[in-house]
């Protein structure tokens, strides 16, 4: 078993392994391919020209159809089911065989010939095979990597979309698709919906003393805590205006929603955002409107928003910094 001539070039020749018990054949092939500026690589059994190709990945295998230990077929066979590491497919083989029947031929292409030769090899029609199966190869990789590039971009954009700049949170439009897709998956499943929306206490008094860009940095740590409670992957903290915020939570009931509520307030607190206007205290703090419901088709989700908010609306009106809960019972009947 050899292996190929290293090459410090970043863009080196294609590899070609050669696959054949002959050496002769190997001499030849060998001598070649390197006249068509390849790389090459030797094994002298199918066996070992599976254990090159984990090691190699080579641009084109050429292997000869009998050979002892592991014939051609069953190695062309295996050699499909290897994986291929960040390549979307096997790399092309080309079977040299002396049989010319066509049940041979067909063999080749059952065991994932991408193309074959018959001995005695006519060296011009090799090296055009040769040369048209790399070919391929390369194309294929590179419309692979547009196409990883492609979804990258498209992820990328998809991201910006979705994302509120400022926080790093979703942002409005992402919490409305959101909402819409919990609210029917939770009324499929008929299992409950929590909702909590969260205001900054006195953001406008904290902005007119500390300046717009405190104001951004103390947006970011509120987000920055909120995300810290999103503790499941069905968890989606949003930022839903200038100070708001909202948090959606699949599967929670309410209990499950107040404790959530009371650790972000806490949560709050404990970063100890300095704000010497605020008309409760001299730190920055949050209120919160929570809502939980099991949906129904029927019903309507903006609502079930508008409980919220009105709960939202009545810890401010208590005193802020502080919770308070829109009962189900208290709106479940605007649509039943």
């Amino acid at each position: 078993m050899l292996t190929p001539e290293t090459n410090s070039t970043e863009t080196a020749p294609p590899l070609v392994l050669i696959v054949d018990d002959d050496p002769l054949m190997r001499l030849q092939l060998k001598r070649a391919m390197k006249q068509l500026g390849y790389r090459v690589a030797e094994a002298t059994d199918g066996t070992q020209g599976l254990d090159l190709y984990l090691q190699l990945h080579p641009d084109l295998v050429v292997l000869d159809a009998l050979m002892p230990v592991m014939d051609g077929f069953t190695c062309c066979t295996q050699l499909q089911a290897l994986p291929s590491a960040d390549r979307v497919e096997p790399d092309p083989v080309l079977m040299i065989t002396a049989l010319e029947d066509e049940a041979s031929v067909d063999r080749a292409f059952a065991a994932g010939a991408a193309d074959y030769v018959t001995k005695p090899i006519h060296w011009a029609v090799l090296n055009q095979r040769v040369r048209r199966l790399i070919r391929q190869a390369q194309l294929q990789q590179q419309q692979a990597l547009l196409q990883q590039q492609l979804q990258e971009a498209n992820f990328a954009l998809q991201h910006l979309a979705t994302t509120d700049s400022l926080t790093g949170l979703a942002n409005r439009r992402r919490f409305d698709e959101y909402f819409a897709q919990e609210w029917r998956r939770m009324a499929r499943e008929q299992q409950p919906l929590s909702l909590l929306l969260c205001d900054v206490d006195f953001f406008k008094l904290y902005n007119d003393t500390y300046g717009h860009q405190a104001g951004d940095s103390c947006l970011q740590e509120v987000a920055k805590a909120l995300n810290r409670m999103m503790k499941r992957s069905s968890d989606l903290a949003a930022r839903y205006g200038s100070e708001e915020f909202a948090v959606i939570l699949s599967n929670t009931d309410e209990s499950g929603a107040l404790f959530i509520a009371e650790a972000i307030c806490t949560s709050i607190r404990e970063l100890k955002i300095a704000h010497s206007r605020s008309k409760i205290g001299e730190h920055v703090t949050l209120s919160l409107g929570v809502a939980t419901i099991v949906p129904l088709m029927q019903a309507s989700l903006e609502l079930f928003f508008t409980a919220a908010d009105a709960a939202l609306y009545r810890a401010k009106a208590e005193g802020r910094d502080r919770y308070c809960i829109q009962s189900s019972a208290s709106f479940s009947s605007w649509w039943s």
